[in-house]
């Protein structure tokens, strides 16, 4: 009995992957938000989406499903046949902190997704009400620790990113500001604007207008760097060497995908992302244009979630 030769197992093997190539390019791609539309996450989807079909060679259909934090959405990828035509637009609080709030997630976080991309990080900025003295970080660390536990913070919810930026400086501060927590973005910042609360932490998507008018003022970035649409708003490691705390968001795709489908829509992602109307586009709402490997994504969820796993254990942290 003669069996193929290499070359023959080789060509064989390239027209499969050149039909499973061609069988998704025939089907749409369906991109699940977890959040309301108008957000930071759907906002970044929104402006990939038309680039990044133009890539694909299909169309690319975004579905918002909002609900439990992220988890009805994620659940939907999680439970979706993993055939790379339904992906999740994740981000650090469906993948790296969820799974530390919630102990009963109907999927497994570390199992239930393939990570496929980076497209953007977001860095949160710290707000003050132009009703507090402090013009920036130094003097706002001074009049906290004159006045301990006087000004408070308003956030998205227990656990929220806005909460644990907020966690994260009065550790590096050693300060003491009371957490004032709200059910959504919206009424935190709202609070701020009426000077109910004195400072936030929000991404700087939905704060730009806001420090534009002068109703709010910017005093740091939480990133590592400063962002272009504020070039001059220094960072607070400027001022607090190390201090780093940051959304983002990525594609993930379910667990079991064919690796095929994960690099070929990871290029996709990279090649959408690397034009530069695309990165100017990101870039002016606030985010960082940023892709990385599917591994390089995997090790970046599973950073931010020991970090957080630490910060939340420590601060005794839990899920309202």
């Amino acid at each position: 009995m003669r069996f193929p030769s290499h070359r023959v197992l080789a060509t064989l093997a390239l027209a499969g992957l050149s039909s499973l190539a061609m069988a998704q390019s025939a089907k749409p791609l369906t991109l699940i938000v977890p959040f309301a539309p108008g957000g930071g996450s759907d906002t970044s989807a929104r402006l990939i989406s038309n680039a990044l079909a133009t890539h694909l060679g299909q169309t690319v259909i975004i579905e918002n499903k909002p609900g439990a934090a992220g988890v009805i959405g994620a659940d939907q990828v999680a439970r979706a046949h993993p055939d790379g035509s339904t992906v999740l637009l994740g981000n650090i609080g469906t993948q790296s902190i969820n799974p530390i709030l919630y102990k009963k997630l109907p999927y497994d976080a570390k199992t239930a997704f393939a990570p496929v991309s980076l497209i953007a990080e977001l860095p949160q900025v710290l707000l003050v009400h132009p009703g507090v003295a402090a013009k920036d970080v130094p003097a706002l660390i001074a009049l906290l620790k004159a006045q301990p536990g006087k000004l408070s913070y308003s956030t998205s919810g227990a656990g929220s990113s806005m909460h644990l930026a907020g966690e994260m400086f009065k550790s590096a501060t050693q300060t003491d500001i009371q957490h004032v927590p709200y059910r959504g973005g919206g009424p935190a910042i709202a609070d701020l604007l009426a000077g109910h609360v004195q400072m936030s932490f929000a991404t700087v998507l939905e704060s730009m207008g806001h420090i534009k008018s002068g109703k709010l003022r910017a005093l740091a970035v939480t990133g590592a760097q400063r962002v272009p649409v504020l070039p001059d708003v220094p960072t607070v490691a400027e001022t607090v060497p190390g201090f780093k705390s940051i959304s983002w968001v990525g594609i993930l795709a379910p667990a079991k995908t064919p690796r095929i489908a994960i690099d070929r829509l990871a290029l996709a992602i990279r090649d959408t992302v690397a034009q530069p109307e695309i990165a100017q586009k990101l870039n002016e709402q606030g985010a960082v244009a940023r892709t990385t490997t599917p591994a390089q994504f995997a090790a970046m969820i599973q950073s931010d979630h020991a970090t957080y796993a630490q910060l939340i254990a420590d601060k005794g942290i839990t899920a309202e």
